[in-house]
């Protein structure tokens, strides 16, 4: 699943661009100034990034080229400076667009399309493999796979895995896996239904439930995704 990260220290954009990726079926998480931007970026290793340069403490410029350093993952600026030499100077620095506000959600997604289509980046929705191809799981079809055999999951099990499986090692507490579950337009109400939903799924893909491979618990917290990715995974 692709993932997104949205950089702006205006909460109602976060919140109307947030709504409109996960509509989308992006996988979004947000910062709200350009600190905590740098420290999402290298946790969480997003596909795209839209970045405000207007931030409360590192400007935007700054952390685009931070991230240069390291990483040709897509970014949009996003700001309202709006003169010529403000978007060639964000070009220049490393941007792949540059968008003035006030503008539409639905030109952000088309335009981050667009160059996710252009750069290749769309590839990370392919099938997700681990521990040599044991485990498998197919985004776009909807499939998990253990040793090539197709595994029925209900679609909050398959939400869940997924969402795991793109965060290896993190350790989910309950409350984040039922909000997974609420965003993508379930109801689901209580966190403890969540170690219900991992029974049945460690039922399903776990050749030893009581010694999991895949999905772990983490005591005192909840669950982290243990798989090992394999090097052929382009989301990895």
């Amino acid at each position: 699943m692709i993932k997104v990260l949205i950089v702006d220290d205006e909460p109602m954009i976060l919140e109307v661009l947030e709504a409109y990726m996960q509509k989308e079926g992006y996988d979004v998480y947000t910062a709200e100034n350009g600190q905590e931007a740098l420290e999402q970026f290298h946790h969480i290793h997003p596909h795209f990034i839209v970045l405000d340069l207007m931030l409360p403490d590192l400007n935007g410029e700054l952390v685009c080229e931070k991230i240069r350093e390291t990483s040709d993952v897509p970014i949009m600026m996003v700001t309202a400076k709006g003169q010529e030499n403000d978007r060639i100077n964000g070009i220049e620095i490393g941007a792949d667009d540059y968008i003035v506000k006030p503008f539409s959600p639905r030109e952000v997604i088309v335009r981050m399309k667009a160059i996710l289509k252009r750069t290749g980046s769309h590839l990370v929705e392919d099938s997700l493999s681990f521990n040599n191809g044991k485990l498998t799981i197919c985004p776009a079809q909807k499939l998990v796979y253990i040793h090539d055999v197709p595994v029925t999951l209900t679609p909050i099990e398959f939400q869940l895995i997924t969402q795991m499986a793109n965060r290896p090692s993190y350790a989910f507490t309950r409350a984040e896996l039922l909000k997974v579950i609420q965003d993508a337009g379930y109801f689901e109400g209580y966190e403890r239904n969540i170690d219900v939903h991992i029974k049945n799924i460690r039922k399903k893909i776990e050749e030893d439930t009581k010694h999991p491979t895949y999905i772990q618990t983490v005591f005192g917290t909840g669950y982290r995704f243990g798989g090992k990715a394999d090097v052929t995974n382009p989301a990895r």
